[in-house]
């Protein structure tokens, strides 16, 4: 039987629409103008990765702080509408002013700000798949958006990429052409969020509290000792603490490892725009595939996958080497996403969904930092870039198994805490 989604879930999908030609910028087209502002500057091939690397690194730190501290919040009642409102107003706004920096290091301290809200919104819209969809068809749901948002950023992306590349054709600078590309994916993004915004209610959630900063913080603190006692959930997010940062690491840093080599810049972008498209097909398959196959063994095919990639990475040298990269990357970038996404979703308790998807950021998008540190540091302990994006793939291999670890553990615990969890999600 065919599945189809339902008119709340489609809106929730073409979020993934919207932010994901932010994500793209992010990995494709933002660190080529950022090379291009510090290149005028006189910064190294193999610094200009550095900082950029650790600029990430910091993004994701706050996030660290941000995520679950938001995430809490928005689980109160009328709260994550406001929050998810604010973090997407910041990111988008920030996207917009990017286009007008000229100067490499205030280029940086923006990105910073816009790719940390960027982050926070996406705290609060996982939070969301409880409201939206059931755990029977969260699978899919979690597909279809990454399956989505890959193809659907590809026409922003175009766009962009006609201007950065014909922009003498045109007739103007590159400095505009890239102003007027920033504001396309920020309006883009804000545009694709509007039905979701409109549309979604919160069914799960916290009632408020005379103290709602302290209780915030009781909650949050609640949340970290129920860990302890789940070691199904701790061992997962352990586990995805490590895979999902090799896997960041790569969507943040493919351009700017592709760029370091002295890859043609034109190639690199198009060999990107390949990923998405390849990824499309093959995070629909793969979710297709998790009615039949457990969503467990499809994530740790993927982490498989991408620890041989990392190791492919170390004899990377030409172009077609990275076209074939991306290929492999885009097979297994929505699987490993979107499967994550939605089985974390089926073990926690709904209600408190904001707050448990924090810890998942932090593991997340927050733990991106260990990845991108590890390449940078690597790349200049040893001169060479391949050798930073190899180290990655220790990354992979610790996240396979504790992920191991996590499927390993059928205790009553458990196994009561998805009783329950099933149990909240029918109410």
């Amino acid at each position: 039987m065919k599945f189809k989604l339902t008119s709340l879930e489609k809106k929730w999908v073409l979020y993934d629409v919207g932010n994901s030609a932010f994500t793209l910028l992010v990995s494709t087209i933002m660190p080529i103008y950022f090379n291009y502002l510090a290149g005028k500057e006189g910064i190294s091939d193999v610094d200009y990765l550095a900082y950029w690397g650790y600029a990430v690194s910091l993004s994701t730190i706050l996030v660290a702080v941000l995520g679950p501290t938001l995430g809490t919040a928005s689980d109160i009642r009328g709260w994550k509408k406001k929050i998810f409102l604010g973090s997407l107003l910041v990111g988008a706004l920030g996207c917009v002013a990017l286009g007008f920096m000229r100067s490499w290091i205030w280029f940086l301290l923006l990105f910073v700000i816009a790719k940390s809200a960027y982050s926070v919104s996406l705290v609060i819209y996982d939070s969301m798949l409880s409201d939206v969809t059931t755990m029977e068809r969260s699978d899919h749901v979690s597909a279809h958006g990454y399956a989505w948002g890959y193809i659907g950023s590809c026409i922003p992306f175009l766009l962009s990429l006609a201007l950065v590349l014909g922009y003498e054709t045109l007739g103007i600078s590159m400095e505009l052409a890239m102003g007027i590309a920033f504001l396309l994916v920020a309006v883009w993004w804000v545009a694709m969020t509007a039905p979701l915004y409109a549309a979604y209610r919160q069914k799960h959630y916290q009632n408020k509290s005379d103290h709602p900063v302290r209780a915030c913080a009781g909650r949050l603190k609640g949340v970290f000792l129920e860990l302890g006692k789940n070691r199904k959930v701790l061992f997962f997010l352990i586990a995805f603490f490590f895979y999902i940062d090799g896997v960041y690491t790569i969507i943040d840093m493919a351009t700017a490892y592709g760029t370091a080599l002295g890859l043609d810049t034109t190639g690199l972008l198009l060999a990107l725009l390949l990923t998405q498209i390849v990824a499309f097909p093959a995070a629909l398959l793969f979710g297709r595939l998790s009615s039949k196959v457990a969503a467990q063994k499809l994530i740790l095919v993927s982490i498989a996958a991408y620890f041989l990639i990392a190791l492919y990475g170390i004899g990377l040298s030409s172009q077609y080497q990275f076209w074939i990269l991306a290929v492999c990357v885009g097979i297994f970038q929505g699987t490993i996403q979107s499967m994550s996404r939605s089985y974390y979703a089926r073990i926690i308790p709904p209600e408190k969904s904001g707050e448990y998807f924090g810890i998942y950021d932090i593991c997340g998008k927050g733990a991106s930092f260990m990845g991108t540190m590890l390449v940078s540091w690597v790349s200049q302990l040893t001169g060479s870039v391949n050798w930073g994006v190899g180290a990655l793939s220790i990354m992979f291999l610790l996240g396979f198994f504790f992920f191991l670890k996590a499927h390993g553990t059928n205790g009553q615990e458990a196994e009561a805490w998805e009783t329950e969890t099933v149990g909240e999600i029918g109410h």
